[in-house]
């Protein structure tokens, strides 16, 4: 199948149909107004508009048909630091509260999910004193651009289900890959998903430095002027309402050659399976002896969570290969179940020698000989021979023992081989 035609027939996939859109944005619609008619009644001075893909028309169709609505509440920068509080007050109990840089709040309304987000009401972006507080400028920005050019929405949407389809969608800890604004920026930046995906698959030793309304004279200006923290991704986007912030700063460099890789297969060979979500246990699936370790911990369902289980996952990995090599790992973060589970196929290592202290240093030498009985000394310096033969079973359970504070620590309420 050509280029163009698998995206034409991801792009009528990916459209959400009229009756369910309809219904999402009556929903929507309705709880706005009823948002509206308490903060008045309460007499508080706030603003309520919709916000994320469903304002700006990018919304796609998912797998499990569930659909995520962003309502913001604007409230009067009077109110400050109580803004969450109040707004819990105005919700009630039918709102779950989570917990956030700001604490925001929830509800279920069959396979919708209001979240309702309070921001303080700037003049200017430089006055947020929270990533939300921008979402207003980010909203109109995009609609704007959107509203201009209507074909920018269908790349959007297009690109939206690339990068969700090859786990590279969505700015969580656990994830760092792309937002779902700044994937709107870059298409907007590159005016087609197929430039954008071009653009990726390129061979660039210097870092890409986007700056959409030309905001610095030059790249090395961006570079001189935007802090150090900010340049740390593989991308450094412009954000064209806040010069001073990097739209791409969660990218890590890893999900961006993941997203690289993807891109290149891609043009390579254009096919309607990269916009189709990857089971990571489907990945494994074909290979022998494959480990599956499952974490679960006592933290906040979503973000918070995953992000726990990955880091955990990573210190895992970092023991382990102590004694194993890792071929091949995986990881996966079920939010339904608060679960997550880690695949590894690893073997054995070789033999290894270690180098140890040098003979002068006796104090040293000592503590390294009792661990090594056989170590041997050559040119003055202590070595030992390290072989490996333990079975990655028991590796765990020593694991297990040994890091028991550890685990409490990072909040892992169970862990078990599966």
């Amino acid at each position: 199948m050509s280029m163009a035609k698998v995206i034409s027939e991801e792009l009528k996939k990916v459209k959400i149909d009229k009756g369910q859109l309809d219904r999402i944005k009556d929903i929507s619609n309705d709880f706005l107004k009823e948002i509206k008619n308490k903060l008045n009644s309460k007499k508080i001075k706030a603003e309520v508009f919709i916000g994320g893909s469903l304002a700006k028309n990018t919304l796609i169709k998912t797998d499990k048909d569930k659909y995520d609505v962003d309502v913001f509440v604007r409230f009067d920068s009077k109110y400050d630091d109580k803004i969450s509080e109040m707004l819990g007050d105005v919700l009630g109990k039918e709102f779950k509260k989570i917990h956030g840089s700001r604490d925001y709040y929830q509800k279920h309304i069959g396979n919708i999910t209001l979240e309702v987000i309070p921001v303080i009401k700037i003049n200017k972006p430089s006055e947020a004193k929270n990533i939300t507080d921008l979402s207003y400028f980010h909203v109109n920005y995009v609609l704007k651009k959107v509203k201009k050019n209507k074909k920018i929405g269908d790349e959007i949407m297009i690109a939206k289900a690339f990068c969700h389809a090859n786990d590279c969608y969505g700015a969580e800890s656990y994830i760092r890959g792309f937002s779902g604004y700044a994937l709107e920026l870059l298409i907007i930046n590159y005016k087609t998903f197929l430039n954008f995906v071009k653009a990726v698959a390129k061979d660039n030793n210097e870092k890409t430095v986007i700056d959409m309304e030309k905001s610095y004279k030059n790249k090395k200006e961006v570079l001189i002027e935007l802090n150090e923290s900010k340049l740390l991704s593989p991308i450094v986007l412009v954000d064209p309402t806040f010069s001073g912030r990097n739209a791409l700063s969660s990218l890590s460099s890893e999900t961006f050659e993941k997203f690289k890789k993807s891109c290149r297969e891609f043009l390579k060979n254009p096919s309607e399976e990269f916009f189709r979500k990857k089971n990571v246990e489907n990945e494994f699936k074909n290979i022998k002896d494959v480990k599956k370790i499952k974490i679960r911990t006592n933290k906040q369902v979503g973000d918070i969570a995953g992000t726990k289980s990955k880091k955990f996952f990573n210190f895992f990995i970092n023991e382990i290969k102590r004694e194993f090599k890792i071929k091949k790992s995986g990881f996966d973060y079920d939010e339904n179940e608060n679960i997550a589970v880690g695949y590894l196929v690893v073997e054995k290592k070789n033999e290894e020698i270690v180098k140890g202290p040098a003979i002068t240093m006796v104090e040293h030498l000592e503590r390294f000989r009792k661990k090594h009985p056989d170590a041997f000394i050559k040119n003055q310096v202590c070595y030992a021979k390290i072989k490996h033969k333990m079975k990655f079973e028991d590796f765990f359970k020593i694991f297990l023992k040994k890091n028991i504070k550890i685990i409490e620590e990072m909040g892992v309420s169970e862990l078990k081989i599966i």
